[in-house]
């Protein structure tokens, strides 16, 4: 697992528990599996990308192979959560692959929001394996252009 943790308005932050819970869950996916430590390199990690624009933020997430019914978002205290499991096709016996460089598994990235957003309107979508999520940007997000006023 991942964390990508973007700017940050001072008024506006992702909780210190969430990141807190983040480290926690990194410790223990070093100590995953039968013989010990494990890199985490191993572990399946979707390519992600921030943009934004005026209205919205958006995030775009790589998840090839993966079915999107085993993909969840969600949105708790300024920080945007997918996770997901990435599962192998088939079962596959000892001896079969010569070599394979395909991660699978369980993953999870959290993004940091730097604004707040309208978590009620939050649109995604899944095309030829990206997940593309367009978050609006609340009113108090949002660039103002103010008049200016002369004698």
């Amino acid at each position: 697992m991942n964390t990508l943790v973007t700017r940050r308005s001072p008024s506006y932050g992702a909780s210190q528990l969430a990141s807190l819970l983040n480290l926690s869950r990194d410790i223990d996916r070093w100590f995953e599996g039968p013989v010990g430590l494990r890199s985490v390199e191993d572990a399946f990690t979707p390519a992600l990308e921030l943009r934004e624009d005026a209205d919205n933020v958006i995030v775009s997430v790589e998840l090839p192979g993966v079915d999107r019914k085993d993909v969840s978002v969600s949105i708790h205290d300024g920080v945007l959560t997918v996770s997901g499991e990435r599962k192998q096709e088939k079962e596959v016996k000892d001896g079969e692959y010569l070599r394979t460089e395909r991660r699978y598994g369980r993953f999870e990235r959290q993004v940091g929001l730097s604004q707040p957003v309208v978590s009620d309107q939050v649109k995604a979508s899944y095309k030829d394996g990206v997940l593309t999520i367009a978050l609006p940007k609340a009113a108090e997000a949002k660039p103002k252009t103010i008049d200016i006023s002369g004698n």
